[in-house]
């Protein structure tokens, strides 16, 4: 019964995915932030063509999703709430709170490792900033990233809504977070007390390290304001700052088949919190 009821987790959050992209894309002709110093045509399939691969990867690879093996850690008590036995008014809230914690925790994580950062760096290494650079990351991030997911939920043990909450909400916010959108002063200001906005993120993505090194967080910004690494504004401003990485700046890499093998290439660059050019 259980089982049934989250059969259609896929068809939701591709749903979602779908829903939530072209109302990113509308807006950001509609009312874009900066002025795009790329074309879409030489972005997007590259960016959307490594979602597709992301895609095919995960369901051959790691077939059992998150929400999958929280349905699993239900059934055979699995995990700390589930251990607690927390009624689910308490253990949904508090398993999407926990699990954005530990996406805010791997981020940061990925920028400290220079292995990892040689990998995370493929999602920096975009020479613009929209909705398709949220979903722009290199398929070992991404395989290693669910690895991490599902640790994380088989510990915790949070009930399968919440799970399949957290996915959608994640997928969600990456895509707003990275919009090239733009947003009153004060509704930012506001907003960003509680989650990620474009202004804030936009700022993780400069070309100046001790900037790309701050601003983690991917749903709610308290993560960055409670453990020191929120950054309110680029020095540069938003419409002077440059986007991207120091290496990989020639618009050749922009295609998919540079992208992947940009973890491979070069040093780790002075990017990786705490080191300078080492080569990882």
């Amino acid at each position: 019964m259980i089982q049934s009821a989250f059969a259609n987790e896929p068809a939701i959050r591709l749903g979602f995915f779908v829903g939530i992209f072209a109302v990113m894309a509308l807006w950001e002709v509609v009312t874009p932030r900066r002025p795009r110093a790329v074309s879409r045509w030489i972005r997007w399939p590259s960016n959307l063509g490594v979602v597709a691969l992301n895609t095919v990867l995960l369901r051959i690879l790691i077939p059992i999703a998150a929400v999958g093996l929280a349905l699993v850690a239900d059934e055979r008590g699995w995990g700390f709430l589930n251990h607690l036995g927390a009624p689910d008014w308490l253990a949904i809230p508090l398993a999407v709170v926990v699990l954005d914690f530990a996406i805010y925790l791997q981020h940061v994580m990925f920028h400290a490792v220079p292995v990892l950062w040689r990998l995370h760096r493929m999602h920096h290494a975009d020479l613009d900033f929209d909705v398709t650079t949220g979903a722009r990351f290199h398929p070992i991030e991404i395989l290693l990233s669910m690895a991490i997911k599902l640790a994380v939920v088989a510990a915790l043990g949070p009930p399968a809504l919440a799970v399949l909450i957290f996915e959608v909400v994640l997928n969600a916010t990456s895509m707003f977070n990275h919009g090239n959108v733009w947003i009153p002063p004060g509704a930012d200001r506001v907003l960003r007390w509680i989650v990620v906005t474009p202004d804030m993120h936009r700022v993780h993505h400069s070309i100046v390290p001790r900037e790309a090194n701050s601003n983690f967080g991917f749903s709610l910004s308290w993560w960055d304001r409670l453990l020191g690494t929120y950054r309110a504004q680029p020095a540069d401003g938003h419409q002077g700052m440059t986007i991207g990485i120091a290496q990989f700046r020639e618009p050749r890499e922009l295609r998919l088949d540079r992208m992947l093998v940009q973890p491979f290439r070069e040093t780790a660059g002075d990017y990786p919190i705490g080191g300078r050019g080492g080569d990882g």
